[in-house]
């Protein structure tokens, strides 16, 4: 893995226009990137424009992120706008809360489309792009949740395990053309993943992530900070990794811990 500089950079973000993908555009752009901003809500895209620190570095895009229109549409904007791309940021995502057998089909396939198909099909669509690029990079926002799954969002945690699965494959594939791939698996972040989570059952899950989880400005100094090292991989909250390290040496122990702070 690489180290870069992050002036200079050309960079497209999905899922701008709140939470994690909003505070990456806008420290991105403060560290001298150019950035592509893919969103579906154009008011909150039209209002990032005045929150970077230089507006001639932002561009964006209204679109749905599991549409390879739109998605071709953001890559043409980098390549015509900033004359090519080095980095694709694949954050988009959507959580499900509740129990597995009170939920249906639909939520299950409305979350891998998001989370993992989307991503997917991005990173292949951009590597034309990213092999001409300087110190290329996918960066995959994924979750703690991608390393040790809880009750109450298995979907999402299935959705996570396969992110991680392709960016570990990813990264040896595609070290052979020169392109790092870098997996950021944030903890609770102060976000908007409860308002718009797809739920099933009666369960009420407030907004407890709102409030109580790591700043999303944090999430993506530390994830530019990521880039700019070339890591392969960060865990970004302490208790993260201790949750990931328990998983690995005592599977049980997790298992009752899990449950016991569930109940």
């Amino acid at each position: 893995m690489a180290r870069r500089t992050i002036g200079g950079l050309r960079a497209i973000v999905t899922g701008a226009s709140s939470g994690i993908g909003r505070a990456l555009v806008i420290e991105l752009i403060r560290q001298g990137a150019s950035v592509v901003a893919l969103a579906r809500r154009a008011e909150r895209l039209q209002e990032l424009q005045s929150l970077v620190a230089d507006t001639s570095r932002y561009r964006w895009v209204v679109g749905d992120v599991t549409r390879r229109g739109d998605r071709a549409t953001a890559l043409a904007l980098a390549n015509g706008e900033f004359g090519g791309l080095d980095a694709l940021v694949n954050n988009a995502g959507v959580g499900a809360l509740g129990r597995f057998d009170q939920a249906d089909e639909a939520r299950l396939r409305q979350i891998f489309e998001v989370n993992f198909f989307a991503p997917a099909e991005f990173t292949r669509e951009a590597l034309p792009l990213l092999t001409a690029g300087q110190r290329p990079i996918v960066v995959n926002v994924g979750s703690v949740l991608g390393h040790r799954a809880v009750p109450s969002k298995s979907e999402y945690c299935a959705s996570k395990f396969a992110l991680r699965g392709l960016s570990d494959a990813l990264r040896i594939e595609l070290a052979q053309v020169g392109i790092d791939v870098l997996l950021v698996s944030p903890s609770t972040t102060q976000s908007e993943f409860f308002e718009v989570a797809h739920s099933a059952g009666q369960e009420r899950h407030g907004g407890r992530s709102l409030q109580r989880g790591m700043p999303a400005e944090t999430v993506a100094r530390r994830t530019v900070a990521a880039m700019r090292a070339g890591r392969r991989e960060v865990i970004l909250s302490a208790g993260g990794r201790l949750l990931v390290w328990l998983d690995r040496l005592c599977p049980p122990l997790a298992d009752w811990l899990i449950a016991r702070w569930l109940a």
